[in-house]
């Protein structure tokens, strides 16, 4: 394996080498809020990368990936980042779904799904929220019920198969029937799989009684609404499951193990990438001082603090993410992922209203309705950073409680708690 300096410098000169011809218009597009640009054009390039082993180049070589170190997997973010290269339109899979299955899945499930994601065939979403269950995720309802096929072998919840099919209904030993709803769900227009908290103990509350489930989207029994966006756009969406199936082979982790497997994807979601996204963050900021400067709101003191109070947000937003990958990389991480996840939202939260203070009056035109520039789409969209992948309450009451180990909020009797 090459050293971190000649791996930055292989993906760097892939990369210059890469983004031109028919690739070139994308730099720049896609990402949160923006996710509608170029979708197409976006997955031929994320396939044009997997053709020269450039996706999941940290998952370990046997899985297809290219056993990066975490400095290299840094550098590669970073680089991308740099490049201006399009948004990733296969990163749930790959830096959620994959960990998990490599974690927790059988040798059956990572011959099944993981080359898939290497090669950016299959693109899945994250089947976690429900309308009473945002952040108070142990809340929700899905509930996946137990359909063993008559006179198979072991008729029995996790018996599965041997993992070889498709996943579509009818085949293996048995299967689950999914009846429920998700909401805020990213990307699902666009997926092929969900992986699914639902409740496979009925009765059960709070943590106990989940399980894991890999759901294929393209079936009777499943509706997909696109929301939209206060950005006009749609990105997030409303699953329904109306008697959806899936096969007993597609039950990751233990049966009753979902809050498990679960709190491990949320963990792998804020892994080294989180210092690509700051890449991202730092060109945001320098385009907003350059606007500044052109049209003479860095001659405000108010202004001028503002940025630099900004571009110190930013620093410490990235000294926090290398501290927590530290920890990772020890194996005992810490509060670090709830603490920069406060920070980087709010702080992206707060340079969005700085670049409607840097526009003036302007930034509240549009040339046409949802006619909307760069800073006007940054400062609607992250009005949402401080709410999904856990809000800003929530992650201030998991410090709070699992780090300070202060006394819990009050919260509701539940029955069966």
């Amino acid at each position: 394996m090459s050293s971190v300096e000649e791996f930055r410098a292989e993906i760097r000169g892939w990369l210059r080498a890469n983004l031109t011809g028919a690739f070139a218009g994308l730099r720049g597009r896609g990402g949160p809020g923006r996710e509608h640009e170029a979708f197409a054009e976006r997955l031929a390039w994320e396939r044009h990368m997997a053709t020269a082993g450039w996706t999941c180049v940290g998952w370990p070589a046997e899985y297809g990936g290219r056993g990066a170190t975490l400095e290299q997997q840094v550098a590669f973010h970073e680089e991308y980042a740099l490049a201006d290269a399009p948004a990733r339109v296969g990163h749930i899979g790959e830096q959620l779904l994959g960990p998990t299955l490599i974690a927790f899945g059988t040798p059956e499930q990572r011959a099944r799904f993981l080359p898939r994601i290497v090669a950016v065939d299959e693109l899945w979403c994250q089947g976690y929220s429900e309308p009473d269950a945002g952040s108070d995720l142990a809340n929700i309802r899905t509930l996946a019920e137990w359909d063993g096929a008559p006179g198979s072998a072991a008729g029995e919840p996790g018996s599965g198969t041997d993992g070889s099919g498709r996943g579509e209904p009818g085949s293996g030993a048995g299967q689950w029937v999914v009846t429920g709803q998700k909401i805020w769900t990213s990307l699902a227009h666009e997926s092929d799989w969900c992986f699914v908290l639902a409740r496979t103990e009925a009765g059960s509350a709070r943590h106990r009684g989940l399980s894991y489930l890999l759901v294929p989207l393209d079936q009777p029994g499943v509706e997909i609404r696109p929301i939209t966006q206060l950005t006009g756009t749609s990105e997030f969406n409303e699953v329904f499951f109306d008697g959806a199936r899936t096969d007993a082979a597609h039950l990751v982790g233990a049966l009753g193990d979902g809050w498990k497997v679960a709190m491990a994807t949320l963990g792998f979601e804020r892994g080294v990438s989180t210092l690509g996204q700051q890449v991202g963050f730092r060109r945001e900021l320098e385009a907003l001082i350059d606007l500044a400067r052109r049209n003479g709101a860095a001659d405000d003191p108010l202004i001028r603090d503002r940025i630099a109070q900004a571009w110190i947000g930013l620093e410490t937003i990235r000294f926090n993410a290398l501290r927590m990958l530290d920890a990772v990389a020890a194996g005992a991480p810490g509060p670090e992922a709830s603490i920069g996840k406060i920070f980087w939202a709010t702080w992206h939260r707060q340079l969005g209203e700085l670049a409607m203070d840097v526009l003036g009056a302007g930034g509240m035109l549009a040339d046409a309705p949802y006619d909307l520039d760069d800073w006007q789409r940054l400062f609607l969209f992250s009005r949402a950073d401080t709410l999904y992948a856990g809000s800003n309450e929530i992650q201030r009451n998991i410090i709070a409680e699992r780090v300070l180990g202060l006394p819990r909020e009050a919260r509701p009797a539940a029955s069966g708690n």
